[in-house]
């Protein structure tokens, strides 16, 4: 493992009931079972990172659960509530946040500017609030408050007024973090927040994403794996749409079935400092 990834100790039990709840979610392309009868818990509190090899079904899952696409079977429940079938807009509206697995971020603005547009979102500047027009965007202390506390959390604050272009890539999947954080998620689904980070990049997300852990139930899909065994209490681990293990790190690294699926991948244990999945 990269000595500047190390594990970092259980942030406590996770709440008793699910934030978010998916069971027996399907998504069928034609004849193609992307995701097959996956279900899983998210609890605030706790990391459930999924891991598996490039076409497993990770980013259909994620964008299932967002309401990027409708499931061909399943159901999903935020906060108690059946969502299956609700919009991407509803559901951020009721709390899911995410993170693209290519950096979204407008690049012309700088990262106050970023994160405020996500922050409007949520005030009566919203284009969904019918009297927005009454005001003038950027005018409400709430939001300012919002992205200021989103810029802070992400770890951002010195680079609060550079131009999203000028930041480093690991600095924009930051930018990327406080723009969901801006939101007020109650659910964080961040897909591939380390791709394409150096080492000291990828520290500093993970420092980010440990600090955010026990206000939010987070979903990470990430192949960095010193990443993920540094930061998940719970693993699943997806092949072919499907799940073949799903429970603690540990458990997981030891099964019979997620060695066989890595080492018939590249031949590289999944337990081994280093491996990226």
């Amino acid at each position: 493992m990269n000595a500047a990834i190390a594990p970092t100790a259980p942030t406590g039990p996770a709440t008793a009931e699910p934030v978010l709840k998916a069971q027996g979610l399907t998504k069928r392309f034609g004849g193609l079972a992307a995701v097959n009868d996956v279900s899983l818990a998210l609890h605030k509190g706790h990391l459930h990172a999924v891991i598996g090899p490039n076409g497993a079904g990770k980013s259909t899952l994620t964008n299932l659960l967002t309401g990027d696409l409708a499931p061909t079977a399943g159901r999903v429940w935020l906060k108690g509530t059946e969502v299956t079938g609700w919009s991407n807009v509803r559901l951020s509206q009721a709390g899911l946040g995410r993170s693209f697995q290519k950096t979204n971020v407008l690049l012309p603005f700088t990262v106050w500017d970023n994160v405020r547009l996500a922050a409007q979102s949520r005030s009566r500047h919203s284009p969904f609030n019918p009297l927005q027009w009454l005001t003038r965007a950027g005018t409400d202390a709430a939001e300012r408050e919002r992205t200021q506390a989103a810029i802070e959390r992400a770890h951002l604050s010195a680079r609060t007024h550079a131009v999203a272009a000028t930041i480093s890539h690991g600095e924009q999947r930051q930018l990327e973090v406080a723009m969901a954080l801006a939101t007020q998620p109650q659910v964080l689904l961040l897909d591939e927040p380390l791709a394409g980070m150096g080492a000291a990049e990828a520290e500093r997300m993970v420092a980010v994403l440990q600090s955010l852990k026990a206000q939010h139930a987070i979903l990470l899909v990430e192949h960095d794996m010193d990443a993920v065994f540094a930061l998940a209490d719970e693993l699943t681990v997806m092949v072919n749409g499907q799940v073949i293990a799903s429970g603690t790190p540990a458990a997981v690294r030891a099964d019979a079935a997620v060695q066989a699926a890595y080492l018939g991948e590249d031949e590289t244990d999944v337990s081994a400092p280093g491996h990226a999945a």
